[in-house]
């Protein structure tokens, strides 16, 4: 299984080397259109990150339970951001 840091640093490969914001990154996984992700959504872009199917249930699971403070299963745009910046210091 692929460690902590491994899973942090393709995220954040994704998020930069695909994207010019992390606002970028988010609304174009937003593919609902309601400011927020879904754990489908999550899962895509995990997928785009190359963490393998398996994982991508975990982490997004474990993403959506440590950020989403209002309680709706869903990660907005200020839960990712924060969720982002904390990825941002962990790969480093």
């Amino acid at each position: 299984m692929a460690s902590k840091k491994a899973i942090l640093n393709k995220i954040q490969i994704v998020l930069t080397n695909h994207f010019e914001t992390p606002e970028d990154a988010f609304n174009f996984f937003d593919k609902s259109g309601d400011g927020k992700l879904s754990k489908s959504e999550i899962v895509a872009l995990l997928k785009d990150a190359e963490i393998n199917g398996f994982i991508r249930g975990l982490v997004s699971s474990k993403l959506i339970d440590g950020y989403d403070k209002d309680g709706d299963d869903k990660i907005d745009w200020k839960e990712f951001k924060k969720a982002i910046s904390e990825i941002a210091k962990d790969v480093k």
